[in-house]
């Protein structure tokens, strides 16, 4: 194995034998036949040392994983993503030695820490302070290595309080503090984490990004698997997509990675039921459309209009509001935009009775990508109607050429693109 490469995976498999769906009996005969015959099978499965089919039901294989190859060199941060049950954890499970491959072969050259589940190895009876010194042990670290560290563990993970306290008391999120605090300190040559940013507060999130980043940055391999792309896009320069237990696209630059999973990732219809409703004591809403309208001028300057159509009543004097939540594909919130952003809307106090009202959302401001339009409705002050989140969604694409200026000629980066007005004093 070339002493440049941290992790080498060849034509790697894994298959898991589950129970699959058997066809109901037609009568009572047909059960009484088939159980008998399923009682003969189970004695023979016993007979011949078959637990599984002994357990009763067709089994069939599930292959996790199916003859992924890749090779992940010293000092890469390196990004798995995927869809759910896209094999993303039992590859970590095979990585980390938990499980074992049906097929092929792995090779790790350097001292591994996996951080796979939240407090893994935690024993509930046992003190925070007592359980650093077992996950530390279990980790490979030697009981004089904890002690130089102990002070630094603790004060990363920000449970001082609580450190000689049963950890069955602590909180999921002071739990997967305390479990990333020990593995990170175990200075790893290979650190692998999945999905850890998924519990804990935006300031811890922002900590462990920052300890990745450390130990990524001092020459050490990170394999990173999370569905918080932002997260990935901080830490990570490259990344491996993995679809149905296989390569979908091959490790390698981490934008093209990106790009192909959320292309695949574009709903053809968001499945809106029309008309939706919303109701509380102040007034109601019924929405029949709402859609996108692309601009017959689609150049770089043009806009989007969302076309929303429905019926409004008060049932006091409340005027009824209608707005869009937009969140970029990596489900950061972007902007919010309310119709009484409009004069003519708080004028009129919001919507009433039938209406047929647009929105422009001008392409000159967001960068390329795919956004989610989430609608919202609101009683003025007076609690919503359709809450942030709930309401018909659609998703806007944004693919422009930057033409306004011949200097760009790839896409800007940023979650705003505007084009600014320069002047030459």
């Amino acid at each position: 194995m070339n002493s440049d490469v941290a992790i080498s995976v060849e034509n790697l498999s894994k298959v898991y034998r589950i129970m699959g769906a058997t066809k109901p009996p037609d009568t009572f005969r047909d059960a009484l036949v088939g159980a008998g015959a399923s009682f003969g099978k189970k004695l023979a499965a016993l007979a011949k040392g078959d637990a599984y089919a002994a357990i009763g039901g067709d089994m069939e294989d599930f292959w996790a994983l199916k003859d992924v190859s890749f090779e992940v060199k010293r000092g890469e941060a390196v990004g798995v993503i995927g869809r759910n049950g896209a094999g993303k954890s039992t590859l970590l499970k095979i990585l980390s030695r938990i499980t074992e491959p049906t097929e092929g072969r792995v090779r790790i050259n350097g001292r591994v820490a996996s951080l796979l589940e939240v407090g893994t190895g935690f024993h509930d009876e046992l003190t925070g302070r007592e359980n650093i010194f077992l996950n530390g042990a279990i980790l490979g670290m030697s009981r004089a290595e904890i002690r130089a560290k102990f002070d630094e563990i603790v004060a990363f993970s920000g449970v001082e309080k609580f450190i000689d306290t049963p950890v069955k008391r602590y909180s999921s999120g002071m739990r997967v503090r305390l479990a990333f605090a020990v593995a990170a300190h175990l200075e790893p040559e290979i650190l692998i984490v999945d999905e850890v940013l998924a519990v804990g507060d935006a300031e811890f999130q922002k900590k462990c990004l920052g300890k990745m980043q450390d130990v990524s940055g001092e020459g050490r391999t990170v394999f990173f698997v999370s569905h918080n792309l932002s997260a990935v896009k901080r830490l990570c320069s490259s990344g491996i997509l993995l679809s149905n237990g296989a390569v979908r696209v091959p490790l390698g630059h981490l934008g093209n990675v990106i790009d192909v999973y959320q292309a695949e990732m574009k709903p053809a219809s968001e499945g809106n039921d029309f008309p939706y409703l919303g109701d509380n004591e102040f007034g109601s809403i019924e929405i029949w459309c709402f859609e996108i309208v692309r601009s017959s001028n689609s150049d770089s300057s043009d806009a989007d209009i969302l076309q929303i159509k429905g019926l409004a009543k008060r049932k006091k004097s409340t005027p009824i509001n209608v707005g869009v939540d937009v969140f970029t594909a990596d489900g950061e919130h972007l902007l919010r935009s309310m119709c009484t952003d409009s004069q003519e809307f708080i004028d009129s106090n919001g919507v009433e009775g039938d209406f047929h009202i647009k929105l422009s959302m001008p392409l000159n401001l967001i960068n390329n990508g795919s956004y989610k339009v989430r609608l919202i409705s609101s009683a003025h002050q007076a609690g919503w109607l359709i809450p942030p989140g709930e309401g018909p969604a659609l998703t806007l694409w944004v693919d422009r050429l930057f033409n306004v200026s011949p200097y760009w000629t790839r896409a800007r980066p940023g979650l705003i693109a505007p084009q600014l007005s320069w002047l030459d004093s």
